[in-house]
C-alpha cells in the first residue's frame, strides 16, 4: 500500500520561499499509472489543486499559481517536492501531496497534511 508523507517547515516569513518535500513509499513516482500532485486547503476554504508532476518528469501548474511553483522530483529517492515563492499570509494552508489516476478525478492516496503558516 503507498504512503506519502511531506516534510519540510510549518512557518515561513512572507516574500520568501515554501518548499515542501513528498516521501512516497510502496509505489514508483516513475510508474505510469499515476501523477503526483500538491493540493492545499486554506483556513475556512476548499481545496485548491496546486500542480502536478507526471511519471515521466512533465509538470503543469494552476494558472493562478503556476508564476509562483514549481514542482521537481528526485527519482532516486522516490520524492517530490513543491516550492512556492514569494509567499505572502494567503498561502496559509495545510498542504498534501496525492497520488492520482491520470485522466480521472481520482486522487486515490493522500498524505497526512503539513500545516503552513505564513508569517512574520
Amino acid at each position: 500500500q503507498v504512503e506519502l508523507q511531506e516534510s519540510g517547515p510549518g512557518l515561513v516569513k512572507p516574500s520568501q520561499m515554501l518548499s515542501l518535500t513528498c516521501t512516497v513509499s510502496g509505489g514508483s513516482i516513475t510508474s505510469s499509472d499515476y501523477s503526483w500532485n500538491w493540493i492545499r486547503q486554506p483556513p475556512g476554504k476548499g481545496l485548491e489543486w496546486m500542480g502536478v508532476i507526471t511519471y515521466d518528469g512533465r509538470t503543469y501548474y494552476s494558472p493562478s499559481l503556476k508564476s509562483r511553483t514549481s514542482i521537481s522530483r528526485d527519482t532516486s529517492k522516490n520524492q517530490f517536492s513543491l516550492q512556492l515563492t514569494p509567499v505572502t499570509p494567503d498561502d496559509t494552508a495545510v498542504y498534501y501531496c496525492t497520488r492520482k489516476v491520470p485522466g480521472t478525478a481520482d486522487f486515490d492516496s493522500w498524505s497526512r497534511g503539513t500545516q503552513v503558516t505564513v508569517s512574520s
